[in-house]
């Protein structure tokens, strides 16, 4: 069975940095494309970003520039460095695993506040 876990989030002032881990298990990693969501209070969940299994990337439009997604097929783990965040970028943060069927991490908290 697929497993998700999201790690690296937390706290962080307006301009920082933050980069999450999303580590998968009971599967080979490697034929999933991989997906950062987020969701913020009273809002729909919302796509942030892809990373196919050929390494090719799609960003939403509010965080190009800002995020990069990455992965690492050996450690069976996706990234997501988040760069000059922003208040608007608090959210839950949820890791996503997409073949035939989709599988969803138990997400990680992200709050940019002063």
């Amino acid at each position: 069975q697929v497993q998700l876990v999201e790690s690296g989030g937390g706290l962080v002032q307006p301009g920082g940095s933050l980069r999450l881990s999303c580590a998968l298990s009971g599967s080979i990693f490697s034929i999933y494309t991989m997906g950062w969501y987020r969701q913020a209070p009273g809002k729909q969940r919302e796509l942030v970003a892809t990373i196919t299994s050929g390494g090719s990337t799609n960003y939403a439009d509010s965080v190009k520039g800002r995020f990069t997604i990455s992965r690492d097929n050996a450690k069976k783990t996706v990234y997501l460095q988040m760069n000059s965040l922003k208040p608007d970028d608090t959210a839950v943060y949820y890791c996503n695993a997409r073949l035939t069927d989709v599988y969803w991490g138990q997400g990680t908290q992200v709050t940019v506040s002063s």
